[in-house]
């Protein structure tokens, strides 16, 4: 199943001990790329926040999965995760009567 991420910064915090994370955190969503999880990953130009696109078994795994990530370890940052579905309205197309 495919789901989308999108960030939700917690804790601005002490930026030296955010910046001190930065290098694990790419590592880990590196680890998680060459894994086949995550399959896209971006940052919105207004916020500069991370979306992501993954693949997992279901909801819970992708969420589990999120929680391996420094920063959401560390409460820092957080998903809002949404499920993705084949889009379905090019049928009207195909299904006129």
């Amino acid at each position: 199943m495919k789901y989308l991420a999108l960030e939700k910064e917690l804790d601005k915090g002490n930026r030296q001990r955010i910046e001190s994370l930065l290098e694990s955190e790419a590592r880990r969503v590196y680890e998680l790329y060459l894994q086949g999880i995550i399959r896209e990953c971006y940052f919105s130009k207004e916020g500069h926040n991370a979306i992501i696109i993954m693949e997992c078994k279901n909801k819970k795994e992708a969420f589990n999965t999120l929680k391996t990530l420094p920063l959401v370890e560390e409460n820092i940052i957080e998903f809002q995760l949404f499920t993705l579905l084949p889009y379905s309205g090019l049928d009207r197309f195909f299904n006129k009567h």
